[in-house]
Formats: C-alpha cells, structure tokens, sequence
C-alpha cells in the first residue's frame, strides 16, 4: 500500500504540473496581445528658443571696474585725482580721536540728560559705563559728530561711504533708553 501511495502522490503531482504549464501558455500568449495592443504616447519636445545676442551698451559710462577708480577707492594711488567727498573727511582724519569713537554707535544708548549752565548734556552708556557728551563731541566709527541734545535724543552727522565710494553725509539719532524694570 505504501508503493501504491507513492504511485498515486507521483501521478498528482504531474498532472498539477502539466495543468500550470498550460496556464503559463495561456499567460504569455495574454501578454503578447497586451504588448501589441499598447502604443505609447509620447508628446515631442518643444523646440528651444532662438537666442539673440545682445549689444553691450553702456561702454561709454564710467567702468566700475577701471584700475584707476579701484585705486582711488582704496586710497593707494597718488595720480588718481582726488574727488569733492574726500574734502568732508580729511579734517576727520586729521584730528585725534575721541574715547567713544572706538565703539559701533549701536552699541552706545543714551540714559539721561543733563544741563549744566546754558549747556545741554546727555549721558550715554557705553561698555557698562556712563559718559557725558555735549554738542561738539565725537561717537561712533563713522565720525558721528554731535549736532544737537535734547531731553529725549541725540542727533548726529555721520560721514559714511556710499556704494560708489563717495563720502557722504547722514544724520543719525540716539534716542533715550527707558529704565528696564
């Protein structure tokens, strides 16, 4: 009975095999039919747009780049000429500098306001202490000079750098700091 078993599970198992193998055919001719039918759609690629040179037209303005205005930006060469702005800082670099000149005007705050006499004079903190400034006086890096003080701000004229490198001049203010409770 054993042998008969075994004849019996052989026989099964080729005829599950002889049955899968014509389902496979069945599956391979549904996949050729299915590749045949299919077309794929492509869309064409739009063609690129013509590219026209264009003049350069600004060759008779002032080159930003021309070694002699680099060298009188940066101060190096004496033959370039010297312009109208230089005028407003010369006399600064002349003169000797004062204490807060060393410190960014936005690190200085003004905490008070004084009068001494017909003088108006303002205190400012600076680095964790308290100086008194009068009109007059230098603050800042950008040679802020003190045009007025009142009770509630300082107002002063900077010459700074403009994005040419000429020297201006600009008002700044310093407005009092209310007491952090």
């Amino acid at each position: 009975m054993h042998t008969l078993s075994k004849w019996i599970g052989a026989a099964l198992a080729v005829s599950l095999l002889a049955a899968c193998s014509d389902e496979g055919d069945d599956l391979q001719q549904w996949m050729q039919q299915e590749q045949a039918s299919t077309r794929p759609s492509v869309k064409p690629i739009t063609a690129p747009k013509e590219f026209v040179p264009q003049g350069y037209l600004a060759s008779a303005t002032l080159d930003p780049f021309s070694k002699e205005r680099l060298a009188a930006l940066l101060g190096g060469s004496a033959s370039a000429p010297a312009t109208i702005s230089d005028a407003l800082v010369a006399p600064e670099r002349a003169r000797r500098k004062e204490q807060l000149e060393s410190l960014p005007l936005d690190t200085i705050s003004m905490v008070g306001f004084l009068k001494k006499g017909a003088q108006d004079v303002a205190l400012v903190k600076a680095d964790s202490l308290i100086y008194q400034v009068s009109k007059g006086m230098y603050m800042g890096q950008n040679y802020g000079k003190i045009k007025s003080i009142s009770d509630s701000a300082i107002t002063l004229r900077e010459i700074v750098q403009d994005g040419v490198g000429e020297w201006i001049e600009r008002d700044a203010v310093l407005e009092l700091q209310e007491a952090k409770k």
